[in-house]
């Protein structure tokens, strides 16, 4: 049975059944749906921002915009380089999401230093749930950065939790979690239901306790 093209409209569907795409490289023309049967999550109460990046975020080494660049952002994840062989972001998935954020629906966040692309991570976001798919670096720290400043906005937005997809010692570090796929789910269904905005001010408070943390 040939599988249906995935279209932008479907992939917010597959979305909002946990399911999300990946092809087995950047090579690869082909796409596949993942389902885990354990998914990585972000619970923003259990954020936990390490000694040496609260020094580096609070210095303010790397100005940080929103949707500024998208293009540039998932490029950069795409991209093979001597730490990361091999990437699972193919032209047709740089296309879809690329639609998507036209279509208001993918983000992303940018770190520039001394006017350059420094990192940054893109997602998408269905109710109050900012599903992560990628992030890169080009300097020190620039997407742990980029992550830090959108669990700001996930506070300050009303969002329920932040989707890891998967967990890695990276992402362990701040305290993401491993929770069974139909706990997860009952987590989507409700989070599906908030009201969130991405765009909410950002108050001094929130990035206070976010950095205490």
């Amino acid at each position: 049975m040939e599988m249906p093209e995935i279209t932008p409209d479907l992939l917010l569907k597959a979305y909002s059944i946990g399911v999300f795409p990946m092809a087995e490289d950047h090579d690869d023309p082909e796409i596949f749906w993942v389902d885990p049967r354990m998914r990585g999550i972000l619970p923003l109460d259990r954020f936990h921002v390490p000694r040496r990046l609260r020094r580096t975020v609070r210095s303010s080494i790397y100005k940080v915009t929103v949707n500024a660049d998208f293009n540039a952002v998932i490029e950069g994840c795409a991209k093979t380089v001597n730490d990361r062989p091999q990437t699972w972001i193919n032209t047709k998935i740089i296309d879809l999401y690329t639609s998507l954020h036209y279509m208001g629906y993918a983000h992303s966040l940018e770190c520039w230093r001394n006017g350059e692309l420094a990192g940054g991570l893109y997602g998408v976001i269905l109710g109050g749930v900012f599903f992560g798919e990628s992030m890169f670096s080009r300097q020190r720290d620039a997407s742990k950065v980029a992550l830090v400043h959108l669990i700001y906005r996930m506070h300050a937005g009303n969002f329920a939790f932040v989707d890891t997809q998967f967990i890695t010692k990276h992402l362990s570090q701040f305290g993401a979690i491993e929770i069974p796929r139909q706990e997860y789910i009952d987590m989507l269904k409700k989070g599906l239901k908030l009201p969130s905005n991405f765009e909410a001010p950002i108050s001094k408070q929130i990035i206070e306790s976010v950095l205490q943390n």
